[in-house]
């Protein structure tokens, strides 16, 4: 069994997590594996918030991972995150740098951490809600340019089933290569950001303004002028959805940013029962207020030592918000 070291930067929507892990790679000379379900889709990146600019330009820029690798037209799951994860993660270190996986997915993280077992042509719930989410038009022409041959035994090409189930069977096939990564294991240390549920709220707000500023409502129409249908835009989540909905008109202005707003509240409400559940199955997260850049070195330095690590001092499933808290 091989085994590394990796650090994980995690922590709810809008609290530094890319800023710190930044920070950290070039601190101890390491790159980043980005474990955001979206980012990894070529486009969409205001409404994923990849602040590229973040990792620098030119020679001195931080490496990274698993963003933009391929086109939102793609199917990309678990199974195939976990397993592209693990094989950067040993590559990584095999040059000696530090493996640092960054991103808010908290089902990605917890695949790694909790050493998810992948049974070949097992079902995968997560790409058949993907298909799902795809037109019938969207699943012949995917079929058509991943297995043309498969797509012309076909009889009858408007079927949305017998695309589905040949989809599927294509995917399994390429997916006997996923075998490996459960024979892949590393100690990892896990840094949180932490902010007050206010502050995270405040933070969540300030940034929704910045990037409709910046553009991300003129992003939207650019990936559905670009073939992206609204179904599609849909299964991207939040930002996608809601800013769809105000440019077919079906909501004015301030109700999508109303609306955005109220939801990805809610999201990062829903991220900070994932991180407990986390913690109550023994997982260590070291949440770092405000992403303590000089606490989280100490913690990278001390693990990196093979020393003894202090007991978090900051535990989420002692933390008791009440029953309507927001």
């Amino acid at each position: 069994m091989k085994k590394t070291k990796a650090i994980i930067v995690t922590g709810p929507t809008a609290t530094g997590k890319t800023s710190l892990a930044v920070k950290l790679a070039r601190e101890f000379n390491g790159e980043i594996i980005s474990a955001d379900s979206r980012q990894v889709y070529k486009g969409l990146d205001l409404g994923t918030g990849k602040d590229i600019e973040e990792y620098g330009v030119g020679d001195s820029a931080v490496k990274y991972h698993l963003i933009d690798n391929c086109s939102p037209g793609e199917i990309y799951h678990l199974k195939q995150f976990n397993y592209d994860a693990k094989k950067l993660i040993v590559d990584i270190s095999s040059r000696n740098r530090l493996p640092i996986i960054a991103g808010g997915t908290a089902l990605y993280i917890d695949s790694l951490i909790s050493n998810y077992e992948f049974p070949i042509n097992a079902p995968d719930l997560q790409l058949r809600n993907s298909l799902k989410n795809k037109s019938t038009e969207e699943l012949a022409e995917y079929l058509k340019t991943n297995n043309p041959e498969l797509f012309n035994k076909l009889e009858n090409k408007n079927s949305r089933p017998r695309l589905v189930r040949a989809i599927e069977s294509v995917l399994s096939v390429k997916e006997q290569r996923f075998e490996i990564s459960n024979d892949i294991t590393f100690d990892c240390l896990i840094i949180g950001t932490y902010f007050e549920r206010t502050k995270v709220h405040e933070r969540i707000a300030i940034r929704l303004e910045q990037r409709i500023e910046a553009g991300m409502i003129e992003e939207v129409e650019n990936l559905h002028k670009n073939g992206l249908s609204w179904e599609r835009l849909d299964s991207f989540g939040l930002e996608y959805r809601y800013i769809s909905k105000y440019i077919k008109g079906e909501l004015s202005l301030d109700e999508m940013k109303s609306a955005l707003l109220a939801k990805i509240r809610k999201l990062a409400r829903s991220q900070d029962v994932w991180f407990r559940k986390m913690e109550q199955k023994g997982h260590k997260i070291y949440w770092t207020k405000e992403g303590n850049y000089k606490q989280s070195c100490q913690l990278v330095q001390t693990f990196l030592e093979n020393k003894i690590l202090p007991e978090p001092q900051i535990k989420l499933k002692d933390i008791y918000y009440g029953p309507k808290a927001q």
